[in-house]
C-alpha cells in the first residue's frame, strides 16, 4: 500500500455496495484566498459593498467556482455570491422592470447572512414618467408616475415584509424625463414630496433601512433646483443616491447635495464609466462582456468613493456602494480595487 505522506492512516475503502459520494449541487462559491479575507478586514464595518445584480457567468473563478449558466445563477447564485468576503450587499435591479412580491423578497433574504443588506430599485411603474416600448422609447405618459399608493403597495411594503432587517436602501431611480417635464421641476418636486411623505418610516422599521432618490437628468442638480431637492429629501427623511452615470455630473459635482443632507447615510450606485458617454450603456455592455476583467480603470472615482466612505462611516453613518460591470468591466474586481485602497490607509 502507498505510504501516507501526511502521517495518518490511509482512509478505509467504502463498504461493498455503498452508493458513490453525492456530487455537490447548486452554485458553489469560488475558492477565496486569504488575501481577500484580509482585505475584508480593511473595509469600514458600516460599509456595505456590493454589485449590481449577480447573474454573470463571466465571474467564474472570482465569485463562482465555475461558469454556471446565467439562468442558474439568477435562481441559485445569491447564496454563493454572499460568501464572497467583500460583498455584503447587492442591488436588486430586476425590481425596476416588474414589482416583486413579498415572497420573492423573502426568498432573497433567506439566501444571505444576517449582516447582509439589500439595495433595491423601485419599479419603473412609479419611477418613469413614460410608458416605454420594448425598444426603450417612451410611448405615452405614465399615469402612475410618482403615485404614492403604488409606491407603498407595490414596492415599500412588500420589500419591508420580505427582507425584514436585511433591508438596506430602497432606491427610487427617476428615469430621464421628457423635455416638457424638465421645465416643470418645481411641480415634480412637490409630487415627489407627497410620495416620500406617504411612505412607511423605513428608518424606524429596520436597523439600516433608508429611502434614497436617484435622478438621471442633470437639471435636478442645477443651482436653482438642487436646494429644493435637498429640502424635499430632508423633509421626508430620505437621502440622495449618488448615481455615477455618464448622463449625470461626476461624483464630485453631486457631493454638495449629499452634504446638504448631513448627517445621514451614503447610497452610491457606480453605474457607467464616463468614457462611454451619456448614451453608451450598450457600448459598455458590448465591450466589457463577459465581465471577467477590468477594461477601463476609473481611478478618480475609486479614490473619491473611498475618501467619501471614510468620512461618512467615520462619523458613524452607514454607506452602501454597489458597482455595475459597466463601471470598469468587472464589478467584483472593482470591489477588490476599492478594498485595496482602504487597506493602504
Amino acid at each position: 500500500m502507498q505510504d501516507d505522506f501526511f502521517g495518518g492512516e490511509p482512509p478505509a475503502p467504502p463498504p461493498a455496495g455503498a452508493p458513490p459520494p453525492r456530487a455537490r449541487t447548486g452554485v458553489q462559491p469560488a475558492a477565496h484566498d486569504e488575501t481577500l479575507h484580509t482585505l475584508a478586514t480593511a473595509l469600514p464595518p458600516r460599509l456595505r459593498l456590493g454589485t449590481s445584480s449577480w447573474s454573470y457567468p463571466g465571474w467564474a473563478g472570482l465569485v463562482w467556482e465555475r461558469g454556471y449558466p446565467e439562468a442558474t445563477l439568477s435562481r441559485q447564485g445569491l447564496t454563493a455570491y454572499a460568501r464572497h468576503p467583500l460583498l455584503r450587499s447587492v442591488c436588486v435591479d430586476r425590481s425596476f422592470y416588474r414589482p416583486l412580491t413579498e415572497a420573492q423578497f423573502a426568498r432573497y433574504a433567506q439566501q444571505v447572512p444576517d449582516d447582509f443588506r439589500f439595495v433595491v430599485k423601485a419599479p419603473a411603474l412609479v419611477c418613469d414618467a413614460q410608458v416605454r416600448g420594448e425598444d426603450g422609447q417612451g410611448r405615452q405618459p405614465n399615469p402612475l408616475f410618482l403615485d404614492p399608493t403604488v409606491a407603498v403597495n407595490e414596492f415599500v411594503l412588500p420589500a419591508l415584509a420580505g427582507l425584514g432587517h436585511k433591508t438596506g436602501a430602497l432606491v427610487f431611480q427617476l428615469s430621464p424625463l421628457p423635455f416638457a417635464q424638465l421645465h416643470r421641476l418645481p411641480l415634480l418636486l412637490e409630487r415627489l414630496r407627497a410620495l416620500l411623505k406617504a411612505l412607511p418610516d423605513v428608518r424606524s422599521a429596520t436597523p439600516d433601512g433608508v429611502i434614497a432618490v436617484e435622478v438621471r437628468d442633470r437639471e435636478w442638480l442645477a443651482p436653482t433646483a438642487a436646494p429644493a431637492l435637498a429640502a424635499v429629501l430632508r423633509d421626508a427623511g430620505a437621502t440622495y443616491c449618488l448615481g455615477l452615470h455618464a448622463k449625470m455630473p461626476r461624483m464630485a459635482d453631486q457631493l454638495p447635495l449629499l452634504r446638504a443632507l448631513w448627517p445621514g447615510p451614503m447610497v452610491c450606485r457606480w453605474n457607467l464609466n464616463p468614457l462611454h458617454g451619456a448614451y453608451g450603456y450598450e457600448d459598455a455592455q458590448r465591450e466589457y462582456s463577459p465581465y471577467d476583467r477590468i477594461h477601463d480603470v476609473d481611478a478618480d472615482t475609486r479614490e473619491l468613493i473611498v475618501r467619501t466612505v471614510r468620512g461618512i462611516t467615520g462619523a458613524g453613518q452607514n454607506a452602501y456602494v454597489t458597482i455595475s460591470n459597466k463601471a470598469e468591466g468587472c464589478a467584483p474586481l472593482s470591489a477588490v480595487a476599492l478594498a485595496e485602497l482602504f487597506a493602504r490607509a
